[in-house]
């Protein structure tokens, strides 16, 4: 694995999911696709220094064996604010799913919140993360 890619989401109303991650993320979705019936059916955002991919896919789509609501793993994206991050996903309606949480003393703190749509938003401070981007920003 050569690394994170896109991260697919599901949503009841793709439309109403697109605009609640367009007010978030302060960009809108580059991309768009409707369904045979003519229905917004995926919307897509790409995020962050490496431009990784947010794809929200209508529910209808979903794997037969997948489950509506929180589950599952987790994935983290870095932010440099990880306090007012969480305050604002919460100013928006998302619910709280892991408070913020220290993970031991090196500087990884995590937390995540359901977003209105039953989807886990992870979100963290990585010292890793920060150390590969200034060397990709700033090379030795």
């Amino acid at each position: 694995m050569r690394g994170f890619a896109t991260l697919n989401i599901w949503a009841d109303d793709v439309e109403a999911a697109e605009k609640w991650y367009a007010e978030f993320l302060g960009q809108d979705a580059y991309f768009h696709r409707n369904g045979p019936d003519g229905k917004l059916a995926y919307a897509e955002f790409r995020i962050g220094d490496f431009e990784a991919e947010l794809g929200i896919i209508d529910r209808r789509w979903a794997p037969a064996a997948s489950v509506a609501g929180p589950g599952g793993a987790i994935m983290h994206w870095h932010v440099d604010d990880l306090e007012g991050t969480v305050e604002r996903l919460l100013a928006l309606g998302a619910k709280e799913y892991q408070k913020i949480t220290p993970q031991g003393d090196s500087g990884f703190v995590t937390a995540s919140v359901v977003d209105p749509f039953g989807n886990v938003l992870g979100v963290m401070t990585n010292p890793h993360y920060v150390a590969i981007t200034d060397g990709v920003k700033n090379p030795q």
